[in-house]
């Protein structure tokens, strides 16, 4: 079975963390994904999608994602039923995310505040045991397969 969803949109809120009665973290948002039409009025439509995401996710999306700033989510469809407060039983749609990137430029997205990595192709190496110096010596040794 197959279940891959891949979007590309802006929030329409802020993240909303929550924490379970098991001490899960659960962040939810939405995300306008433009429909890539207009209306009759001209007016650029978008299609409103509930995303959900756990865990380190959710603190990554509670800690950087702000309303209006453009992402990339792709994660899993799911849906789940539940009865709501009048007694009517109501089916939701969502998203839960598996990966958030950031899109647009670095203006507009925060800096990350760790140090970033070796390029890839990199010889690995044990980050716990270098300091800020031995980063800068990691090189790669061969050219890129394609």
């Amino acid at each position: 079975m197959l279940n891959v969803v891949a979007l590309q949109g802006r929030l329409g809120r802020d993240p909303e963390i929550r924490q379970t009665t098991n001490g899960k973290q659960v962040a939810t948002f939405t995300l306008a994904c433009d429909r890539g039409r207009k209306d009759a009025n001209g007016r650029t439509t978008a299609d409103w999608i509930q995303i959900v995401a756990w865990d380190r996710l959710a603190d990554f999306a509670a800690k950087w994602l702000t309303k209006g700033q453009m992402v990339t989510v792709d994660g899993r469809l799911q849906s789940r039923t539940y009865q709501a407060k009048d007694g009517t039983n109501r089916t939701a749609v969502e998203v839960v995310a598996s990966n958030i990137n950031f899109c647009g430029s670095k203006a507009d997205n925060p800096a990350p505040a760790v140090p970033a990595g070796p390029r890839v192709g990199a010889p690995a190496a044990d980050y716990n045991q270098m300091n800020g110096d031995d980063f800068a010596m990691i090189e790669d040794e061969g050219d890129l397969p394609f």
